[in-house]
């Protein structure tokens, strides 16, 4: 495990799911991290149970996003892991999407990760290392179907992060997404639900076809995630930049 004592992390939509494996494995490799969501509720049970630094925070708005990050910073150093994690993972046909839907979905798992990433690298790019992590999803790299608005995000959010990785090469601070398939969070649960609704199946069938989006058969486990992204912090690692790092049991 990488020592990430000296480190300040920052994941947004930290107190659930992929998000807070993530805050939660950053914080036992020593980092001290900073945790984003909406819910304060959530935030603060997160941060008593395993010893984060919770701040209220809506990633679609610009101001809450420029004064937290750098409150944040205030509080406990430059951000020198930035993960952006928050999002919105929710499908509609094209022909039912209207525009208020369409904006929503991107306000939050596109433009809320430029706005984090963007304040995040005020401080970072003082320092002499840094990551940045973009939750993206096996529709950033395969279309999503049902999903369109979904898919188009996640597919913006890994040309935000190939971009990214281009303007600053050769410089300490390497940039990547990891994008990994059906996951067993409350997300994931609660589409088993709509998608049942929606299509008139059990809700068993309805996890069914998510399983079978994944190559091995199983959703996975938040932890896994989790793993992927220490391992992208590791100092070693600095030489993976620009990558789409696809965790779906297999090929794509």
């Amino acid at each position: 495990m990488p020592d990430l004592s000296q480190r300040h992390a920052l994941v947004t939509g930290g107190a659930t799911g992929i998000g807070l494996a993530i805050a939660r494995t950053l914080a036992e490799a020593g980092a001290q991290v900073t945790i984003t969501g909406r819910n304060a509720e959530r935030l603060a049970e997160a941060g008593d149970a395993h010893g984060l630094h919770p701040m209220t925070m809506d990633v679609t708005d610009e101001t809450a996003v420029v004064t937290n990050i750098a409150a944040a910073v205030a509080a406990r150093g430059p951000v020198q892991i930035c993960v952006a994690n928050a999002g919105i993972a929710e499908g509609r046909n094209l022909l039912k999407t209207d525009l208020d839907f369409w904006r929503q979905i991107m306000a939050t798992n596109l433009d809320g990760a430029f706005l984090t990433i963007r304040e995040c690298l005020r401080s970072m790019g003082q320092t002499d290392y840094g990551r940045v992590i973009a939750i993206s999803s096996i529709a950033g790299i395969r279309g999503l179907k049902g999903a369109p608005a979904y898919t188009a995000s996640k597919h913006g959010l890994i040309g935000l992060i190939r971009g990214l990785s281009e303007d600053y090469l050769g410089k300490p601070i390497t940039f990547n997404a990891l994008c990994p398939a059906y996951v067993d969070t409350d997300i994931v649960r609660r589409n088993i639900t709509a998608i049942s609704q929606r299509a008139g199946i059990r809700e068993d069938e309805a996890l069914g076809l998510m399983v079978a989006q994944n190559r091995h058969g199983r959703l996975l486990g938040s932890d896994e995630v989790a793993a992927a992204a220490l391992w992208l912090c590791d100092p070693a690692s600095g030489s993976v930049n620009g990558q789409c790092i696809d965790i779906s049991g297999g090929q794509s």
